[in-house]
């Protein structure tokens, strides 16, 4: 794979001294800010699968910003992308913090911003995915040093919520097949504290009185199977609840930020099956993203303004010529963006 920087020269302005003591801020070059991808939606909706899409399309790395798949542990239960699943792809805070440690919005900030950078170093894309819209908050709105330095293009996975239901009640069933209950029943303490770390889950909590309770049912199977799928249909409750916060809180940052968020609808990949899902996933969510990331990463026009007052310069508008890695990012890019459209 070629390594390319996505950086662009940008000019910071000075003062320049004119004839007659006029002073003006002149033509400088600005050093353009790094890009960095965000992958955001509900629980669900595919924000893993389009975020290693982009990574196999754009030299690129993932940065996990979900909030429980940052600790050790559960992976089931959490839903974190397996080895297969990543084609390659290189996942940063991925199962990093101790089950019993909260890991805040804060930490999330510093961690992010050191992955980030050591991605860009690299010459790579970062792309960050995941549901915790506090994380995601914390880093591009609360942290000034980020964004001085990067830029980012939002991506809004979206899918309608009668189809998402559906679709998270059968993850649920499937994840259950899996082994969810026996991995949960190794984190089960009887003086568990839900209210911190990854017991915070949504699949841990909710296990509980079954788990209590089963060693004295060990006889009465029905009791037990009665309370086993009552605890499987309040995680399914749970995590539909969790999905509808988590729409809110995009809409509610992008009123109250002012977020430019690419809106995805995958509805159609997710009520159809087999090759025809693969088909409306690639037509809906994978090709125009590829082309959203594509133009995003060509932007390297900047207008530079002299005031209307002087008399010996007019207004105008300059295109710096790209530098060398720019023309690099524009090759590879093109490549991408040609074949996302076939």
């Amino acid at each position: 794979m070629m390594r390319i920087s996505f950086s662009a020269c940008k000019e910071v302005p000075s003062l320049v001294s004119f004839p007659g003591g006029l002073t003006m801020e002149p033509f400088i070059p600005w050093k353009r800010k790094d890009k960095v991808v965000i992958v955001m939606g509900a629980t669900g909706t595919g924000k893993s699968r389009l975020s290693i899409d982009l990574a196999t399309r754009f030299p690129a790395e993932i940065v996990n910003s979900d909030k429980m798949q940052i600790h050790k542990g559960l992976d089931i239960t959490t839903n974190k992308v397996t080895e297969e699943e990543c084609h390659g792809i290189p996942h940063h805070l991925l199962g990093i913090a101790d089950p019993d440690v909260d890991f805040t919005a804060f930490d999330f900030q510093h961690h992010a911003s050191l992955a980030v950078d050591s991605i860009v170093r690299k010459g790579l894309l970062p792309i960050i995915a995941g549901g915790s819209n506090s994380y995601i908050k914390a880093l591009v709105n609360d942290n000034v040093e980020f964004q001085s330095k990067y830029e980012c293009c939002f991506l809004w996975v979206d899918v309608s919520m009668p189809v998402l239901h559906s679709f998270v009640s059968e993850r649920v069933n499937k994840m259950v097949k899996s082994g969810l209950v026996g991995e949960v029943r190794e984190f089960f303490r009887q003086d568990g504290d839900y209210s911190r770390g990854i017991r915070r889950a949504i699949g841990v909590p909710e296990l509980d009185r079954y788990f209590r309770v089963e060693k004295e049912l060990i006889d009465d199977e029905e009791t037990k199977r009665f309370l086993l799928e009552e605890a499987i249909e309040e995680i399914k409750s749970n995590t539909c609840k969790l999905a509808c916060c988590q729409i809110r809180n995009i809409l509610r940052l992008q009123e109250q930020l002012g977020w430019n968020l690419h809106h995805l609808d995958a509805t159609e990949a997710f009520l159809k099956k087999g090759p025809d899902s693969d088909e409306a996933w690639e037509r809906l969510v994978a090709r125009p993203s590829s082309m959203i990331v594509g133009h995003f990463l060509e932007q390297q026009v900047h207008e530079f303004v002299v005031p209307s007052h002087s008399h010996h310069l007019s207004s105008t508008t300059t295109t710096p010529p790209p530098s060398s890695s720019v023309m690099a990012a524009t090759s590879v890019l093109g490549t991408a963006v040609a074949t996302a459209t076939h």
